[in-house]
Parts: C-alpha cells; sequence; structure tokens
C-alpha cells in the first residue's frame, strides 16, 4: 500500500526567536481566529448589528474555544494524569488540544453569549 511508504516526521516549528518559536498548529489557530473575525466582521456590518457585539462575540468564542480544547484534551485522553495534577490542567504550552473538546467549548460559548 502506498500509505505504508509516506512518512509524517515535519518539525512542528516554522521559526524561533531566542525562547520564542512558532509552531504551524499555533499559527492555524491564530489564522482562524483572524478570518473568523473578519468574516463575521462583515455579517456584522450587513445585518446591521451592533459594533460591541463583534467584540463581544469574539472574546467569548476564543476564551470557550481555547478552554475546551484544552478540557476536551484532559478529559477525553489523559484524564487519570490530570486528575492527579490538576494544576498541569493550566499548561497550555506543553501541549494537548482536543477538536471535539473545542466544539463543545464553542457551543457553550454561544450559548452563554445568548443569554447574556
Amino acid at each position: 500500500m502506498l500509505i505504508n511508504h509516506i512518512v509524517w516526521n515535519i518539525n512542528p516549528e516554522i521559526f524561533s526567536l531566542g525562547p520564542l518559536s512558532i509552531r504551524y498548529y499555533g499559527l492555524l489557530w491564530a489564522l482562524s481566529f483572524l478570518f473568523g473575525y473578519m468574516i463575521f466582521e462583515r455579517i456584522v456590518k450587513k445585518e446591521s448589528l451592533p459594533s460591541n457585539y463583534l467584540d463581544s462575540l469574539t472574546i467569548y468564542m476564543v476564551i470557550g474555544t481555547i478552554v475546551g480544547a484544552r478540557l476536551g484534551h484532559c478529559l477525553f485522553y489523559e484524564p487519570s494524569y490530570y486528575l492527579s495534577n490538576p494544576l498541569d490542567i493550566l499548561k497550555i504550552w506543553q501541549g494537548g488540544l482536543a477538536s471535539h473538546g473545542a466544539a463543545v467549548g464553542i457551543i457553550l460559548a454561544l450559548y452563554l453569549f445568548s443569554r447574556k
């Protein structure tokens, strides 16, 4: 099979400047938030929604996405470790995000925003 001959072992860093390194995953997260903001900005203008609506929803979405993704990883992939070391949940820079957790976080953030 062809799939047996594909080697996927790229360096996750795009570049680094001293202790700061930019990784593909982080760059894609930042770009997704930026493009989401730009798309929603057009929707807010088209629908004549209040200007503070865009900024408030963006804050809810970013927090919901990051918290949901982190908790999703901690609860679904390594629950015993994180129950034993709960402060490590906050160490997001060490990696560990789950897209399905992010989806739950986004849904919860949208619900909370709509109740505001």
